[in-house]
């Protein structure tokens, strides 16, 4: 049985709309292929499905195969890589991708709001610089014509 007491009415015009364990939510049934649970709003009668709101709803995969192309990208695959290696489709992968990037926004649009920083910290931010002797000092015997080639300077002995 599905834990209830994280779902609320979805609908603007019931008065628990919102509000979550308050016990008005209740099953009503299945279906789908995936079998998805229907809940319903005890006080407005209102039904609505266990995925209202996700980035599952209206979604003709399953939640652990959408769970896995998620991974996928997450690590770094490119769209077409993950549709070879799960055996999807590359629209597929493309169109669940683009759902999940946009409830992210939506998401994040409404939780993280009048955020004033005054500090950043970067963290792992690196870069490589090929190494160079700008610089060379006085007692070098370096010749200075080669800076920086790390190599032994053939000079012309003529």
């Amino acid at each position: 049985m599905a834990d209830l007491s994280n779902y609320f009415c979805p609908s603007p015009k019931c008065p628990d709309y919102e509000i979550r364990e308050k016990g008005n939510i209740t099953t009503s049934t299945r279906y789908g292929k995936n079998k998805t649970l229907l809940l319903r709003c005890r006080t407005c009668n209102h039904r609505f499905s266990e995925n209202h709101g996700t980035i599952f709803m209206h979604s003709n995969y399953s939640k652990q195969e959408i769970n896995r192309i998620i991974l996928a990208i997450a690590e770094s695959n490119s769209i077409l890589g993950t549709a070879r290696i799960l055996s999807f489709d590359k629209d597929a992968v493309n169109r669940i991708v683009l759902k999940a990037g946009e409830h992210c926004k939506k998401i994040l649009g409404d939780l993280i709001r009048d955020l004033y920083l005054n500090e950043c910290q970067l963290d792992e931010l690196w870069t490589f610089v090929k190494k160079r002797n700008l610089f060379p000092t006085k007692t070098s015997k370096k010749n200075t014509d080669d800076i920086g080639s790390g190599g032994r300077s053939i000079r012309n002995r003529s």
